[in-house]
């Protein structure tokens, strides 16, 4: 089911609709109010006047994704959600760009914003989208692009003769009169990934998203898995098979940031690999990217730095010199303390510590629930350079374990 009923985009699909959206400046929440009533005593109808508004509000919130691209665009929420950013989209187009592929099957398109990528480079596509309303949001979307169709079926019934790609973004979520539920089985998802095989099992060059949460051990052994951070946020694996999977890989983590990008690789399946010594908490702390961890190649990084892990099972590496490295966030080690509430809450108050960020790995400590108790005045202490933490200077604790004992690391952001 589409999240966003029929009457809220057909209104937008004739000239006025389309007219009046494009004359809205970026959206506001606090002149929502105002625009609604002056655009109705303009004329324009409540229905319309509400669809234009919320196609406003979704564009603004899709710059985030989609850039100036999203002025142009259709969006619903749901889509918008599990619409892959432009600048991974781009990343995507060019691997079936660089194998040569010259017609993508993009299933399950959702809004089209990587059929948008594919088309850009001159590669064929057709856009397959299951849900009526996400379809026409597609259409709109393609429009530019003379080599983009949409075509409004089943991604596993659509007949694939003369392409040599596809790409799937599945359905991770079920929709029902309670709302929408996360799956976790790739077999639940639609299409699922006993679907994708049966592609790849037909030698067509063929990738697919997948949640950045998905267990290595349900990754197919014939693909590349690489893990894409954006900012530091995991956003997704893409497994890629054939043609568009690189030799000599079997897991990466790709990280896309203000600086570039950089990408670690791994040609070991995931049992395997380097092992990183064990040793003490000293000189500088360093917390690797979500997409190294995911990967498995937190090791790799340890042995990059010169480091060596604080517990073999948790992903905190230290290492005795400073080391430049785009993989993994470093602080200078302060203090290391035994993790007990009744010496740290004396240890702020010591330091005079109004402002607190904790950190933590291989622990169920609660972040939230230990600030409350630790810094004066109840929940947070309140932000820097306000109310009671005016003046009080801002400390870092990072909470883990090495082997039975729970420790409190007092770090330094570099």
């Amino acid at each position: 089911m589409s999240d966003a009923p029929q009457d809220q985009i057909a209104p937008l699909l004739n000239p006025e609709g389309w007219e009046l959206l494009a004359s809205l400046g970026p959206y506001k929440e606090d002149e929502a109010f105002r625009l609604n009533a002056s655009l109705r005593k303009a004329g324009h109808s409540p229905e319309l006047v509400s669809a234009v508004l919320t196609q406003s509000r979704l564009r603004t919130k899709a710059e985030a994704k989609f850039g100036e691209f999203a002025r142009q665009m259709i969006f619903t929420q749901a889509g918008l959600e599990q619409a892959t950013r432009l600048t991974v989209a781009a990343r995507h187009a060019q691997r079936f760009a660089a194998a040569g592929v010259q017609h993508v099957a993009d299933l399950g398109c959702g809004l089209g914003g990587d059929a948008m990528a594919l088309a850009s480079l001159d590669i064929q596509v057709t856009a397959v989208e299951r849900d009526e309303t996400t379809a026409a949001c597609a259409t709109m979307n393609l429009i530019p692009f003379r080599n983009a169709s949409v075509v409004h079926s089943d991604a596993t019934t659509v007949a694939l003769d003369g392409m040599d790609g596809v790409w799937l973004d599945p359905a991770r979520r079920t929709t029902s009169t309670s709302g929408t539920k996360r799956l976790w089985d790739p077999e639940d998802f639609s299409p699922p990934l006993s679907f994708v095989e049966s592609l790849a099992g037909a030698g067509l060059a063929v990738g697919v998203k997948m949640g950045p949460g998905m267990p290595h051990d349900s990754v197919p052994k014939n693909c590349e898995a690489q893990w894409v951070s954006v900012g530091g946020d995991v956003t997704e694996v893409a497994l890629w098979f054939n043609a568009v999977r690189r030799p000599g890989i079997r897991r990466a983590a790709l990280l896309l940031g203000p600086a570039g990008a950089a990408e670690l690789t791994s040609a070991e399946d995931f049992d395997g690999g380097p092992v990183a010594p064990v040793g003490p908490v000293e000189g500088y702390l360093y917390e690797p990217d979500g997409a190294v961890i995911r990967a498995g190649l937190v090791a790799d990084v340890a042995l990059q730095l010169g480091g060596h892990l604080v517990d073999e099972h948790i992903a905190y590496i230290c290492a005795p010199e400073l080391r430049d490295t785009p993989f993994a966030r470093p602080y200078k080690v302060l203090e290391v303390m035994p993790y007990n509430v009744k010496a740290l809450k004396a240890w702020v108050k010591d330091q005079g510590i109004g402002v607190l960020d904790i950190k933590k790995r291989g622990t169920s400590v609660t972040p939230e629930e230990l600030r409350k108790q630790l810094l004066p005045g109840g929940k947070t202490g309140g932000k820097a350079g306000s109310g009671r933490s005016k003046g009080k200077k801002p400390a870092t604790l990072v909470l883990t374990r090495i082997g039975e004992e729970r420790v409190a690391i007092s770090v330094e952001p570099v």
